[in-house]
């Protein structure tokens, strides 16, 4: 049926004169985005760099998920799904426990999808670890430091082993206070280094670090050779603020190496600390897909990505029209299902709902309420028959569903949905309004 219109062209045209008129180029975009122009002044956001570099740490996170037992074949699937984003690093899991060849053929595989891509592998614990990441071919390692002294031997698995097995883990050379712990810290990051690898050191616990501790923990990992410093917050205890603080004192103290962070969203603030952190100088972000991690996760890779793509104008070169199907692929991979709203990726990202003007709205501009067009993200808008749609909105349903109805009976079915719908407390199916529909001849 032909709907009564509600706007003369002339009306419509003006609408979008208005439109354009309040958007700017950059935080407009048609097609691919509409947000504020004060998230392109440099006098309301600071200044924000030309790119970022988002590091994908989601096989490193994936083993601190409880109940995930993914086949190796299913996890080299997502790694190479993962890479073809466009992301210009990845962590794979760690070496503990892993076979030589396992490793290579990790590497090779991200090789052989994208040769750019670098491959770090986490969790050196040993000069042997070193050794095997070396020879698999990693262009990088992790080299974790805990941000404790003799708090540190919380987090040694050699000592509950030990403990375990009944035997004495307290030995002279463990170290017991933070200059034993940085220097054994060192002695492997120059180590590494030696052999050819570039050397990233998680600064653990940052939140936990009193000014002193973090500036003798950058001289020394500096001096040893590490590349870069990432500031990596566990418990998620860092505000945007906090983080922007570190970044730039860390800035201060080691001018020549790259600063990033690995956030977690324990207060929903990951995304927002990633930018807060890029603003005062962080040069690389560490994430994953769907923010999985334990506990309350990290930064989510297509969030961050698209608040800096979208929100800031920053390049972040990831091929944003693969994350929704490279978030339901994590589903699949992991069983853990992200919430309906998630932002970006989820089932119902840019669904509001059926009211009459929601769904007509599109017809003047479709960058309205939904500020990202979904196919830019591989998504879709869904437009559900609710309580409190009109016949607008039920016209374009019939419509889709090859249901031609007058004017007058339309009504009538809109009048039966809405009684369906109260009576059984449920949505309409569209098998319902086929049902209906046909039921008024």
């Amino acid at each position: 049926m032909r709907k009564p219109p509600v706007f003369t062209p002339e009306e419509i045209a003006r609408f979008r004169a208005e439109l354009a008129a309040r958007r700017a180029p950059g935080a407009h975009e048609p097609g691919r985005w509409s947000v504020s122009p004060l998230n392109r002044r440099t006098n309301v956001v600071g200044s924000l760099p030309g790119t970022v570099r988002l590091r994908d740490a989601t096989l490193r996170s994936l083993e601190t998920l409880p109940g995930v037992t993914a086949p190796a074949g299913a996890k080299r699937e997502f790694l190479r799904r993962v890479v073809a984003t466009g992301v210009p690093e990845v962590v794979t899991a760690g070496p503990g426990g892993r076979a030589e060849d396992v490793l290579k053929a990790e590497v090779d595989l991200v090789k052989g999808e994208n040769p750019e891509c670098r491959v770090i592998c986490p969790l050196m614990r040993s000069t042997d670890d070193v050794d095997r990441a070396a020879r698999a071919g990693y262009d990088a390692v992790q080299v974790w430091v805990q941000g404790f002294g003799e708090t540190a031997l919380l987090y040694r698995p050699d000592v509950y082993a030990a403990a375990w097995r009944g035997e004495q883990w307290r030995t002279p050379d463990l170290p017991r206070d933070r200059a034993a712990v940085l220097e054994r810290a060192a002695r492997l990051v120059e180590y590494a280094r030696a052999a050819g690898l570039d050397v990233i050191a998680p600064m653990l616990m940052v939140s936990y670090l009193t000014e002193e501790d973090h500036a003798t923990t950058v001289a020394a990992l500096t001096a040893a050779g590490a590349g870069e410093l990432t500031l990596f917050d566990g418990p998620g205890a860092l505000g945007p603020e906090a983080y922007g603080h570190l970044v730039r004192r860390t800035r201060e103290l080691a001018p020549e190496v790259t600063v990033g962070l690995h956030p977690h969203n324990t207060f929903g603030l990951a995304v927002g600390c990633a930018v807060a952190a890029v603003r005062a100088g962080a040069g690389a972000v560490e994430l994953s897909v769907n923010g999985y991690c334990g506990g309350p996760g990290n930064a989510d890779l297509a969030a961050t990505a698209l608040a800096f793509e979208a929100v800031y104008g920053v390049r972040t070169g990831i091929r944003t029209e693969t994350l929704t199907e490279l978030a339901r692929l994590g589903e699949e991979l992991t069983g853990y299902r992200t919430a309906w709203n998630h932002p970006v990726t989820g089932l119902d990202a840019f669904c509001w709902g059926g009211l009459d003007f929601i769904t007509q709205e599109t017809a003047v501009d479709p960058l309205l309420h939904n500020c990202l067009e979904p196919s830019l993200v591989g998504n879709e808008r869904r437009i559900p028959f609710t309580p409190d749609s009109g016949p607008y909105t039920l016209a374009d349903r019939t419509a889709a569903l090859g249901i031609e109805l007058p004017p007058a009976a339309l009504d009538q079915l809109l009048d039966q949905v809405r009684r369906l719908m109260s009576r059984e407390n449920r949505l309409a199916t569209d098998e319902d309004l086929r049902t209906l529909a046909r039921a008024l001849g």
